[in-house]
């Protein structure tokens, strides 16, 4: 059902729903694999709003996130890290490190970038 409404558009909803329920954290990882391109663009910018919004819960999300950065889809493994860069979670830089060498060089430039963006800030 959220990956339909992100599907429609329905990003401001989705975010009050977010911030009502935090368990809807753990369907992160799932959304960023949707095959449709804008659902995964919706969960990134849920994401983004969120880490300000809910700046608290929105590393929830981690744990379901770190095992995709191993995914066999390289634009998974780039949105994944994309979106840790966002969360922020300083915890995650070594997972995101170890990527370094993956080898897809997209994949190698969204990770230089999320670390850089981590470790920005405070």
């Amino acid at each position: 059902m959220i990956a339909d409404y992100m599907e429609k558009g329905f990003l401001e909803n989705i975010i009050d729903m977010f911030r009502h329920d935090s368990g809807l954290y753990d369907l992160v990882g799932e959304l960023i694999q949707d095959e449709r391109v804008r659902v995964r663009i919706g969960v990134t910018a849920l994401m983004e709003e969120l880490s300000h919004l809910d700046a608290s819960n929105a590393a929830a999300a981690v744990p379901n996130l770190l095992p995709l950065l191993n995914h066999d889809n390289p634009v998974v493994r780039g949105d994944v890290s994309n979106m840790l860069g966002i969360v922020g979670d300083k915890s995650v830089l070594p997972f995101l490190e170890k990527g370094l060498n993956d080898a897809d060089s997209n994949v190698r430039l969204i990770l230089r970038e999320a670390i850089a963006e981590i470790k920005q800030r405070p």
